[in-house]
């Protein structure tokens, strides 16, 4: 009796083997490869491109280079997984012109691909997943412009040059200030998303435009690295501050003055939708070209309200 039981436990534990061996042979393996992995707003887009492939049933790849700089090192990771067949991939692009020869390769093996975040120069990507960024940046010259009284010495910080988002949020902020006659931007420096960099270029545009009124980083290693400049000087909360994206010290920033706005994406929405379109499309099912995730101004006067609430702490 005891070797039949013995017997029956081994071909039940096969049986079981085989079942979750087939199960995970039948889940679609998406590549989801960010342009960073080293800012909060990332661990979001991964918390929600994770949810829908527990959701929908597929396995979740996040593969991206450390530093949003790394041109190089995200084209190797998306040229590796192709070669070893993802299903379908989701993208960040670090930049808007590298990774057009393999979007079209993948596109050309029948491979699914949509974008997010930070799109390209090319239309072939079956959608593109973001915030209007070049909207949210009128909006930040806007509060900025209301912040400061309509007048005096504005800068801008970008991150990246060349990186999609970049573009279109200094292109925004450039169109939005351009409406205040009384408001003069005097600074264009970018932080290469990098804090000390950015620290360092705060203090570079403090020495040269003593009368600095405001100024708008365009991410949160570039607002981390400005509020970290003024409170070395002792200028936190005189020089006005609007921000994009919401990592824990930017929230915290808004909550003691060192920050006065931050405009803010929804990056689960994000990462969400991009494996869930991408799915659809694998499926051969229509999907929309263009999905607009939202923008939202949040301020230490709102910043308390349950929708705010929800768009600072998307991931419980």
């Amino acid at each position: 009796m005891r070797t039949y039981m013995r017997f029956l436990c081994i071909i039940l534990l096969g049986v079981f083997a085989c079942a979750k061996s087939e199960k995970e042979k039948s889940q679609p393996k998406i590549l989801v490869s960010p342009k960073g992995l080293v800012h909060n707003f990332w661990v979001t887009v991964k918390a929600g491109a994770d949810s829908a492939g527990k959701e929908f049933g597929a396995e979740v790849i996040w593969k991206g280079p450390a530093q949003e700089t790394d041109i190089a090192g995200q084209i190797a990771i998306v040229e590796d997984y192709l070669n070893k067949k993802v299903d379908a991939i989701v993208l960040a692009a670090c930049d808007t012109k590298a990774l057009n020869g393999l979007i079209g390769r993948a596109l050309d093996n029948g491979i699914p691909l949509v974008t997010i975040d930070s799109g390209v120069d090319d239309d072939r990507p079956l959608s593109f997943i973001a915030t209007d960024n070049v909207k949210a940046a009128e909006l930040a010259a806007d509060e900025l412009a209301r912040l400061i009284g309509y007048k005096g010495e504005v800068a801008l910080m970008p991150h990246v040059p060349g990186a999609a988002t970049t573009i279109m949020r200094e292109e925004g902020f450039k169109q939005g200030i351009a409406k205040y006659q009384d408001i003069n931007l005097v600074a264009v420096q970018y932080s290469n998303s990098d804090v000390a960099t950015a620290m360092s270029v705060m203090e570079n545009i403090l020495s040269a435009h003593p009368k600095l009124a405001g100024i708008f980083p365009t991410n949160e290693a570039g607002v981390l690295g400005t509020v970290q400049a003024l409170t070395a000087r002792g200028k936190s909360g005189q020089i006005k501050v609007v921000g994009f994206d919401a990592a824990d010290d930017e929230i915290k920033a808004l909550a003691n003055g060192g920050v006065q706005a931050l405009i803010v994406q929804d990056p689960f929405k994000m990462g969400y939708l991009g494996v869930k379109t991408v799915l659809e499309a694998l499926a051969k099912k229509p999907i929309e070209k263009r999905i607009d995730t939202g923008v939202y101004v949040i301020t230490p006067e709102n910043m308390a309200t349950p929708e705010m609430q929800r768009v600072l702490h998307p991931v419980p």
